[in-house]
């Protein structure tokens, strides 16, 4: 049992670990915490081990047991492969003897550098971070006497070996929770978040970014490619043909990072000049419910991100329970920025409530102060459970919550103040409140994810990021303009897109925002052809893309318009539907019915969802897409039979299919890949939302641990194909 609890523990946790076992005598009474000095190391105390063996243990021999005042750890086969790496579970950094590191052996035989589990209890937390045992001593580092005003000498650069090294024993916990509450929310706060690092290049002044500095040497990385196709190639002259669609295909450039031998972009520092870097806010529930497994998973896949931001990249963390508390301010990822950031995150303890909005709050404002500002901005927000602070549902409906009230103006997309911080939802396992979380992304521009399967957090993570470190087009927009006198547009569908036509209908524009490398944008306008007896070929629309580059900060326009035209003579045959405008028709229709059903059920007609729900998934096979055995439509097909199933009765629908159904339309609404989660086996369906970049990050996260992919599954919230090159 206790193994496999272990077994379970170093599985979340994806570390190597290592164990120091101390040589102490049997009748020593007290068994606890012991550290192991480098020969050179002055002031350690008498009673802490000098000769502790260090042993890595393989999974079949980790058997954590409780320590007893006659135990001297744990029972470990004596036989160690030379080549096994020792690993502090902090800063997973090598713990070898002799590099002048203190390395500290806790009562539970988890061992870690002292000056990384030192900053760890500095914060408050008393639990191991590997099997979260509650100890009974704590290290603690005593300040020099030979420095000004009895400052400790810390440098996590450069350890130095004066220090003086100490374990301090906890006084017996009171029963009251109190007692328990970490001291992470009690330390103050600057009024005003202005403490960010400064960025390369940009100590002169603030008011200027970095990269207008470089924008006369014409530096690029964006570029966008502008495809039309009309419903028809050619309409009679004598007829007129009101709803005439028309599809606008963008695609972004691919990346100009590095690619290894599988053609697979590589994330690593020296790229970094590459790409637009990014300043990111972690905003993570640590409440009581996050306790145990969750909250190590957590920490796992916060560690897979701060390894994977490069040194020009910046984070910061906010912890929220029943109020916020910001852990560190906005930090470049260099190698002692990571190894800062791993040990706030470890740090983290789970107690209180749910403040969502307080979180979102501290976040927001994090962003609004920063002194300096990378390109990209995000705010990342997970969480398991329900505000219990600020928003309350009239007699429980979700369809009349006001959730606007938990997101600060200042990030809303209709703020006024001209940020562009998307926040991506991570909805984490079966109590979080969906349509919250949903309504914060799609406020904030972001996107909604559904993390069902607890284990999958990491790989849900990875998507995200892979997606924000690989963008290549900002402030996208795409102008409309009739070529014809008398045609007008009717109707732009672009999902949750900002789009605006004018009074008199002869002109509109889609506003796109933000592009990863080699995403896709597919916009359906729909205009009335008027009859025309006078030409051969009729012009309908001209479409025009600008975007401003990341990296320059000037914005582009492309130098040619793309002009749609038509043939209009006086006989033709049976009109041929173009491919491409039968498959965004269908993943159109899918998505209003997705809608459709989710209000349906969500005023407690699960029939009624169930029908709209099958009633669009014969429409869709009956389509010339279906019948030429398109994929996108099979997928989609798959996706309203699974909605269907989660529709079942209301206890699946609360408990899983509304938010199932809900990261669905987020991935629909924005043509983005937003991951769900669970143990289903998704391999015969193939994502179409999902770029290389993110791709590649999902894999990596999925082979990270001890180099062999985890058995569990990503499931994509677009199960679609990728999209076929345009003709």
């Amino acid at each position: 049992m206790m193994g496999s609890k272990w077994r379970k523990a170093k599985l979340a946790l994806g570390l190597n670990m290592c164990l120091y076992v101390p040589h102490q005598k049997l009748e020593d009474s007290s068994p606890s915490s012991s550290i192991k000095h480098h020969p050179d190391t002055a002031n350690v105390p008498s009673r802490f081990s000098s000769d502790a063996v260090p042993l890595s243990p393989s999974p079949n021999d980790c058997r954590p047991t409780t320590p007893t005042p006659s135990s001297s750890g744990l029972r470990l086969s004596k036989s160690v492969p030379k080549s096994s790496k020792k690993t502090c579970s902090i800063c997973l950094t090598s713990m070898e003897l002799g590099q002048g590191h203190a390395i500290f052996t806790a009562e539970c035989s988890h061992s870690f550098h002292f000056h990384c589990i030192a900053s760890n209890v500095k914060h408050g937390n008393q639990i191991c971070p590997v099997c979260r045992a509650k100890w009974k001593e704590i290290p603690f580092q005593r300040p020099a006497s030979h420095l000004p005003n009895g400052k400790s000498r810390i440098n996590p650069a450069d350890w130095p070996r004066d220090d003086a090294w100490a374990v301090r024993r906890l006084p017996s916990p009171r029963l009251d929770s109190t007692r328990h509450v970490s001291s992470l929310f009690q330390a103050s706060e600057p009024g005003i978040f202005d403490d960010d690092e400064v960025l390369d290049q940009q100590q002169e002044n603030p008011q200027q970014n970095v990269f207008e500095k470089d924008a006369s040497k014409n530096n690029s990385i964006g570029g966008i490619e502008v495809k039309t196709y009309p419903e028809v190639s050619a309409v009679p002259r004598a007829n007129s043909h009101n709803n005439f669609a028309i599809l606008i295909h963008l695609k972004a450039s691919h990346t100009s990072g590095g690619l290894n031998s599988r053609n697979q972009t590589i994330f690593s520092p020296s790229t970094q000049n590459s790409r637009a870097p990014v300043d990111l806010v972690t905003v993570l529930d640590v409440s009581g419910s996050m306790a145990g497994t969750k909250l190590a998973l957590l920490k796992r896949a916060m560690g897979f991100v701060i390894q994977h931001l490069g040194p020009s990249d910046r984070l910061s963390v906010i912890a929220f329970s029943s109020t916020a508390r910001r852990l560190f301010p906005l930090r470049r990822m260099t190698e002692t920025g990571r190894q800062e950031a791993l040990q706030a995150v470890n740090s983290l303890t789970s107690n209180g409530g749910t403040n969502i909005a307080e979180g979102l709050r501290k976040g927001a404002k994090l962003i609004v102060d920063r002194k300096w500002k990378n390109p990209v901005g995000s705010i990342i927000l997970l969480s398991d459970g329900q505000d219990t602070y600020t928003v309350s549902s009239p007699s429980g409906s979700h369809s009349q919550t006001d959730y606007k009230s938990l997101i600060p103006p200042s990030i809303q997309r209709n703020g006024g103040t001209g940020l562009r911080v998307p926040v991506h939802t991570f909805g984490f396992g079966a109590d979080h409140d969906a349509a919250s979380m949903h309504s914060i992304s799609e406020i904030s521009g972001g996107t909604f994810s559904f993390i069902e399967a607890e284990g999958v957090i990491q790989d849900a993570f990875a998507l995200c990021i892979g997606g924000l470190l690989s963008v290549v087009v900002q402030e996208a927009c795409v102008k409309l303009e009739c070529a014809h006198p008398n045609l007008l547009i009717n109707l732009i569908k672009a999902g949750s897109y900002r789009t605006s036509v004018t009074a008199d209908a002869k002109a509109g524009s889609v506003d796109v925002g933000d592009l990863y490398a080699e995403e896709e944008r597919d916009f359906l306008v729909t205009v009335n052809v008027p009859v025309d007896e006078s030409c051969d070929e009729m012009s309908l629309l001209k479409v025009r893309c600008i975007y401003r580059d990341p990296i320059s900060k000037g914005m582009v326009s492309l130098e040619e318009d793309n002009e749609v035209k038509i043939q209009r003579a006086t006989v033709i045959g049976q009109p041929i539907v173009s491919m491409e405008v039968d498959r965004q028709r269908n993943r159109l229709r899918a998505a209003e019915a997705m809608a459709e059903a989710r209000a349906a059920a969500e005023h407690g007609d699960l029939t009624g969802a169930v029908s709209l729900l099958e009633s669009c998934r014969r429409a869709l096979s009956e389509t010339i897409s279906a019948r030429s055995g398109d994929r996108l439509c099979v997928a989609l097909c798959a996706e309203l039979k699974e909605m269907q199933e989660r529709m079942a009765n209301r206890r699946v629908y609360e408990s899983s299919g509304r938010a199932y159904v809900l990261s669905g339309l987020s991935s629909h609404s924005w043509q983005r890949a937003t991951a769900r989660g669970d143990s289903t086996d998704s391999t015969s369906l193939v994502q179409a939302y999902q770029t290389p970049t993110m791709t590649d990050m999902v894999t990596r996260s999925q082979t990270m641990f001890f180099g062999n992919p985890p058995q569990r599954k990503l499931r994509q919230a677009q199960s679609f194909p990728a999209r076929p090159h345009p003709r």
